[in-house]
C-alpha cells in the first residue's frame, strides 16, 4: 500500500473545504482539516511528522494564514514542507507579501478543484527530488534509505536482487552496463551464474514496473541501462 501525502488545509469556508477535502481524498491524499487558526497550529503540533504540504487559506479566523505559514516556516520538522495559498484577496501586494512568508504558490479564488490538485502535484513532485535519499526519473522515485521503489506513488514490491539492480542504473543513469558488469554487482564473488540471469532480472523488473518500465533500455549488443530519451540525462 502506499505511502499517503498528508496535507493539511486551513480554510473557514465550511462547504469549500469539505469539497476540497473530499476532491484530495479520492486521488488518494490524506486531508487534515481546519477552519479557523487555532485549530490549524493545533494540528501542526499533533502531526508535525505527517503533514507533507499544507493550503492555506489567508482569511481565517484567530490566526490568520500567513500567520500559521510563520509558524510552519520556524517549526523544526515542517520549516522545508510546501505551502500554497488559497485565497479571495486578489491584490498583487497580498501575493507579494505572501511569497516573501515563505508561500510555494499562490492560487485566488475561485479556483478549481482540478487546478488545485495540479498545483499541489507540481509542488510534490518538486519537493521529492530534494530529498537526499530519493531519485527521481520520470513517475517513479527511489528512497535508497528505505530501501523501496515507488511507480506513480505505487510501492513496487522487489527482490533484493530487484532493487540492487534498479539502484545501480538509477544511480548510475549515464552508464550503460554490460551483462557480466551487472552480473559482478548483483552476485556474491563465488557464485557462478550464467549471464543471461540478467535478462531475465530485468524482464521481471520492467514488468513490476508496467509501461514505466520502459525506463530501462536495452542497448543492443552492449547490455542495459537507463532509457536517455526519458530520463534526460
Amino acid at each position: 500500500m502506499k505511502p499517503k501525502h498528508s496535507i493539511l488545509l486551513v480554510e473557514d469556508e465550511e462547504e469549500s473545504a469539505e469539497m476540497l477535502a473530499n476532491f484530495l481524498e479520492m486521488n488518494d491524499y490524506e486531508v487534515l482539516v481546519a477552519h479557523e487558526g487555532n485549530r490549524a497550529l493545533e494540528l501542526v503540533e499533533e502531526h508535525a511528522g505527517e503533514i507533507n504540504l499544507a493550503i492555506l487559506d489567508i482569511m481565517v479566523p484567530n490566526v490568520d494564514g500567513k500567520e500559521i505559514c510563520r509558524h510552519i516556516r520556524s517549526h523544526p520538522v515542517l520549516n522545508d514542507i510546501p505551502v500554497i495559498f488559497l485565497t479571495a484577496k486578489d491584490e498583487e501586494q497580498d501575493e507579494i507579501e505572501g511569497l516573501e512568508l515563505g508561500a510555494d504558490d499562490y492560487i485566488p479564488k475561485p479556483a478549481s478543484l482540478n487546478l488545485v490538485k495540479a498545483h499541489v502535484e507540481s509542488l510534490r513532485r518538486r519537493q521529492n527530488p530534494q530529498k537526499a535519499n530519493w531519485l527521481q526519473y520520470a513517475d517513479t522515485y527511489l528512497d535508497t534509505d528505505a530501501k523501496e521503489l515507488y511507480v506513480d506513488d505505487e510501492k513496487v514490491e522487489l527482490t533484493s536482487t530487484e532493487y540492487t539492480l534498479i539502484e545501480l542504473f538509477y544511480k548510475n543513469p549515464k552508464r550503460v552496463y554490460t551483462r557480466q558488469e551487472i552480473l559482478e554487482h548483483i552476485t556474491e564473488e563465488d557464485r557462478f551464474v550464467f549471464d543471461r540471469t540478467v535478462d531475465v532480472h530485468v524482464k521481471n523488473l520492467r514488468l513490476k514496473m508496467g509501461d514505466s518500465g520502459e525506463v530501462i533500455k536495452t542497448y543492443r549488443g552492449i547490455g542495459y541501462g537507463l532509457n536517455r530519451e526519458i530520463v534526460k540525462v
